[in-house]
């Protein structure tokens, strides 16, 4: 009988969530961003996107597979709410800073350039890849309508929600419908609650 302690497996490796897979990955978003705002996203290729990250194109290709699904990670990483959903305590005032935000994000030049991007393949690329990514805001709404439906407030659905004030929001700005301004967001915040309370009253 063997009285030594069995050998203990070997460690697992260790990987690394930063380094250079994730420097390179934030040259490259960089050189995106810095090229959309030079000259828009149409005179973009992998290789003028390589040059100006200062990596081999071949990289680029092996994360990102082309050109489209570069972009879609661009925008959907750009587009992603930086802050946690406003939680005022009622919801008007959390829908109007909410909405406020998205309005920013989405109207900075850089990122519109990218989203009617996205929008302009689904015509020639329809797919996930090519579709502006618009589920970590509509998770954030979600969470707004919860916690006032929790407090007791008369709240919409989200779908409700998207179809009277993301969708507006974002069709205007995309399809350049005139400047949306901070009193558009408060006209679609407003449209939302009625439309529901409107709803309600005719159930």
């Amino acid at each position: 009988m063997n009285s030594q302690s069995p050998e203990p497996p070997p460690a697992e490796p260790v990987r690394r969530t930063g380094g250079r897979s994730a420097r390179v990955c934030a040259a490259v978003h960089r050189a995106v961003t810095e090229l959309i705002a030079e000259g828009g996203a149409e005179q973009l290729s992998i290789p003028v996107v390589a040059a100006r990250a200062g990596v081999n194109p071949t990289s680029v290709y092996r994360r990102w597979g082309d050109l489209n699904g570069l972009l879609a990670d661009v925008t959907a990483t750009r587009l992603a709410p930086e802050d946690a959903p406003p939680d005022t305590g009622g919801l008007r005032t959390d829908l109007l800073q909410w909405a406020e935000r998205s309005r920013a994000s989405v109207t900075a030049p850089e990122n519109l350039a990218l989203v009617r991007h996205a929008v302009g393949q689904l015509a020639t690329c329809p797919g996930p890849g090519s579709t502006p990514r618009m589920a970590a805001r509509e998770q954030q709404l979600a969470t707004i309508l919860a916690r006032a439906a929790e407090r007791g407030e008369p709240t919409p659905t989200l779908r409700q929600g998207v179809d009277h004030l993301l969708a507006p929001l974002y069709f205007r700005i995309i399809l350049n419908l005139g400047p949306v301004e901070p009193a558009d967001v408060r006209r679609l915040v407003d449209d939302l609650l009625r439309h529901h309370t409107d709803t309600c009253t005719t159930a």
